[in-house]
C-alpha cells in the first residue's frame, strides 16, 4: 500500500490512469483552461478517494492491534512494578573520589585533636562512632534534603570497601541533588524568603543559576563577588536577583541590601546601626552608612539591574537626617580595614572585592559556621548570623572557625572540600546517643562540648521529601519521570505551606507543634504515600517480600534507614503472620504510617 506522500509524487496521467494518446483527444474538445479546470478537479478527486482508503484501512489496522497494545502495555508496568527490589543487589561502579582522601586528613586530624582537648578539659568520654547505616542516612539527609532509597541502600550495604562512607559522600556532593538542594538553602539567607517584588525578582531562576554554580563546585568567593557586583537583566544574568529581591516598587532597598551583605556574606548584624550606634556591638551609624552608599548607584531600569557612569557628575547618595530632616551626602566605605577595598573600579566591584578579600577572615568564618548549622542542624556559635569579632590573628589558629576557615580559604574557597573536611570528622561521625543523657549527669556539658552529634528535627523540606521518598523503592532524583519530578515539587510546597516554613532564620532552634504532628498523622500526604499500590513502596514490599521477616525488614530500611530491633520484630512480626494478598497489603499500609509518625524520622540523629 502506498502512501498519499507518494502518490502525489507521480504523474497526473499514471494516477488516473489515463493513456497519453488519449490526452489529445481530450485536449482536442475543450480549451487549454477547461481542460486544466478538468484535470485538476479529476486529480483532487482522485487523491480525496485514494486518502480516505489510506486512512480507513489504517484505522482498521489500529482497531485490530489496539486491545493486542494495551495488554503488552499491562504486562510491562506489571512487570516493571513487580521487579523485585527487596533483594540486595550487586554494587553499580562508585564514581571515584572527587577529592583526593589524603588531601583533608590534616585538617580533619587537627580538628580532632581540637575536640579531644575540649573533652579531656570536660571529663567526658564522646560518644561511641555511629553505625555506617545511620551516618549514611545523616549525610543524605543533610546533602540531598532526603532518606536514601531503597535501592541506594542495598547498593551501599553490598559496597564493602572499608572507605564506603567517604566515597559515597562524594558521590552525594556529585549528584545534582546536591546542588539543588544546597542551592534552596543558601537562597534563603542570600534573598529571604519573600516573595519580592512581581517580574523583577526571578527567585526560580536563582535556584537554577545558584544550584549549577554548586554543581561545577565554583568558588565560593567568586559566586559571592558576582552576586554583588553582576549587572543586567534577572533572567539573563540570574545572579542580580540577589539586589533584585529588595526592590520595591521598582525602588532599591539600599539599607536592607547593606544590612543583608554583610549578615550572609561576613555573619554579623550592623542592621541596628541604621537609624543608631549599635549599644552593644562596635557598630556606628556612620559606618553602615558609609555601607549603605556602596549601593547608591544601583538603580532598576528597563534592562535590568545597572550602575550609573562613575563620573565627577554622578548623582550623590543623600539620605535625610533625622534630627535636621535635611539632606545629607554619603561617600561609599566600608566599617572596616579600608586598604583593602581597591580603588578603581565600579562601586559594587570593590566593595565585593572588599567583602571576599582573602585577609577578611570574617568571611571565612562565617561560611564555615553556615555549613557546620546545614551539616549538624546547629552552628558552632549561635545566631547564625551575628558571630563575634575574630580574635588577632595569631599563627596557629585555636578557634574552630578560624582552624577551618583558613583550610577552606588555602584550598580556593570550595565549598565540596569543606563539606567533605567536616564530614570526615570525629565529632561529626559520633552516635547521638551517650550514657550521660540515660544517667542525667553531665548531659549539658556534652550538649556544650559536642560530645555526641546534636539530636535536631529536620527542616520541612526535609520532612516532606524523605516522606515522598520512602514511597518509592526506587531514588527519585532528575532522572525520575517529570511527573514524579512535578509531585515532589508541588507537594513540597504545599506541605511546607501547611507544616510551618522557617523563614530566613531557619537554624533557629524551634519546639515541634501539635498540628504538625497531625499533619504528619492525619494529612492527606501521610494517606497517598502510606496506600499500597503496584507502584508504591509499601504495595511492592507486601506482594514482593518472601517471607514476614524480609516484609518487616524492608519497610524500616526504606523509612528509617535502618533494621528492626529484636524487640520491634517480636511485636511487629505477630501483625504479618498469617496475612496474606489485601489483608498483608493492609498491615503494611499500617506500618508504613506507623515509621511515618515514629519520632525518628522527623529528627535528624
Amino acid at each position: 500500500m502506498q502512501s498519499v506522500a507518494t502518490i502525489k509524487l507521480k504523474p497526473a496521467s499514471r494516477l488516473l490512469g489515463i493513456e497519453s494518446s488519449k490526452l489529445g483527444t481530450m485536449a482536442k474538445r475543450q480549451t487549454a483552461t477547461s481542460y486544466i479546470c478538468y484535470l485538476t478537479g479529476f486529480v483532487s478527486n482522485g487523491l480525496l478517494r485514494t486518502g480516505r482508503i489510506v486512512m480507513n484501512r489504517r484505522r482498521a489496522l489500529v482497531t485490530a492491534i489496539a486491545p493486542l497494545l494495551v495488554v503488552v502495555g499491562v504486562f510491562v508496568l506489571v512487570a516493571s512494578a513487580a521487579r523485585s527490589p527487596i533483594k540486595s543487589t550487586r554494587p553499580e561502579k562508585v564514581t571515584e573520589s572527587i577529592i583526593d582522601p589524603t588531601d583533608v586528613e590534616s585538617i580533619v586530624h587537627r580538628v580532632d585533636r581540637l575536640f579531644s582537648d575540649r573533652w579531656h578539659e570536660a571529663g567526658l568520654e564522646p560518644a561511641v562512632p555511629a553505625d555506617d547505616l545511620t551516618l549514611y542516612r545523616r549525610l543524605s539527609l543533610v546533602l540531598l534534603g532526603t532518606v536514601p532509597s531503597l535501592e541506594e541502600i542495598r547498593l551501599f550495604e553490598s559496597d564493602g570497601a572499608p572507605d564506603r562512607v567517604e566515597r559515597w559522600t562524594d558521590r552525594m556532593l556529585s549528584d545534582r541533588r546536591f546542588a539543588d538542594y544546597f542551592a534552596r538553602r543558601f537562597s534563603r539567607f542570600f534573598v529571604g524568603a519573600d516573595e519580592g517584588q512581581f517580574v523583577v525578582f526571578r527567585r526560580d531562576r536563582f535556584w537554577a543559576w545558584l544550584g549549577n554554580q554548586f554543581h561545577k563546585n565554583r568558588p565560593y568567593d567568586e559566586i559571592v563577588r558576582s552576586m554583588i557586583a553582576q549587572r543586567g537583566l534577572w533572567t539573563d544574568k540570574p545572579e542580580v536577583n540577589f539586589v533584585a529581591a529588595v526592590v520595591t516598587e521598582g525602588v532599591v532597598d539600599h539599607n536592607k541590601l547593606a544590612g543583608r551583605t554583610v549578615r550572609a556574606f561576613l555573619g554579623q548584624r550592623i542592621d541596628c546601626a541604621q537609624c543608631h550606634n549599635h549599644p552593644f556591638a562596635d557598630w556606628k551609624q556612620a559606618q553602615f552608612e558609609g555601607l549603605a552608599a556602596c549601593y547608591g548607584q544601583l538603580n532598576i531600569s528597563g534592562v535590568g539591574v545597572e550602575d550609573n557612569n562613575d563620573k565627577t557628575d554622578k548623582p550623590p547618595y543623600l539620605i535625610q537626617d533625622r534630627l535636621t530632616l535635611l539632606d545629607r551626602e554619603i561617600e561609599p566605605a566600608v566599617p572596616f580595614h579600608p586598604e583593602w577595598m581597591p580603588e578603581t573600579g565600579k562601586t559594587r566591584e570593590r566593595l565585593a572585592a572588599w567583602v571576599t578579600h582573602h585577609d577578611n577572615r570574617r568571611f571565612d568564618r562565617a561560611i564555615v559556621n553556615r555549613i557546620w548549622g546545614l551539616m549538624f542542624g546547629r552552628p558552632w556559635i549561635q545566631p547564625v548570623d551575628d558571630l563575634p569579632n575574630p580574635n588577632e590573628a595569631g599563627s596557629v589558629p585555636k578557634d574552630l572557625l578560624d582552624l577551618i576557615g583558613s583550610d577552606f580559604r588555602s584550598h580556593g574557597c570550595d565549598l565540596k572540600r569543606l563539606i567533605r573536611t567536616i564530614a570526615a570528622t570525629r565529632v561529626f561521625r559520633t552516635s547521638s546517643q551517650h550514657s550521660a543523657f540515660d544517667e542525667g549527669d553531665k548531659a549539658d556539658s556534652v550538649e556544650e562540648t559536642w560530645a555526641a552529634f546534636p539530636l535536631t528535627r529536620l527542616r520541612p523540606e526535609q520532612v516532606i521529601g524523605s516522606m515522598l521518598q520512602a514511597s518509592s523503592i526506587k531514588t527519585v532524583d532528575q532522572n525520575s519521570h517529570w511527573t514524579i519530578r512535578a509531585v515532589r515539587f508541588f507537594r513540597e510546597l504545599d506541605f511546607v505551606k501547611e507544616y510551618g516554613d522557617l523563614g530566613d532564620d531557619e537554624l533557629t532552634e524551634r519546639a515541634g507543634t501539635i498540628p504538625q504532628a497531625l499533619l504528619r498523622m492525619n494529612s492527606n500526604f501521610a494517606a497517598e504515600w502510606t496506600k499500597s499500590t503496584i507502584f508504591s513502596a509499601a504495595g511492592r514490599i507486601a506482594g514482593i517480600a518472601p517471607d514476614d521477616e524480609t516484609c518487616l525488614d524492608t519497610c524500616f530500611l526504606v523509612c528509617l534507614t535502618r533494621h528492626p530491633t529484636r524487640e520491634e520484630r517480636s511485636v511487629m512480626l505477630k501483625q504479618l503472620e498469617g496475612t496474606k494478598k489485601d489483608e498483608r497489603s493492609r498491615v503494611v499500609e499500617d506500618l508504613f504510617w506507623t515509621l511515618f509518625n515514629a519520632p525518628e524520622f522527623c529528627w535528624e540523629h
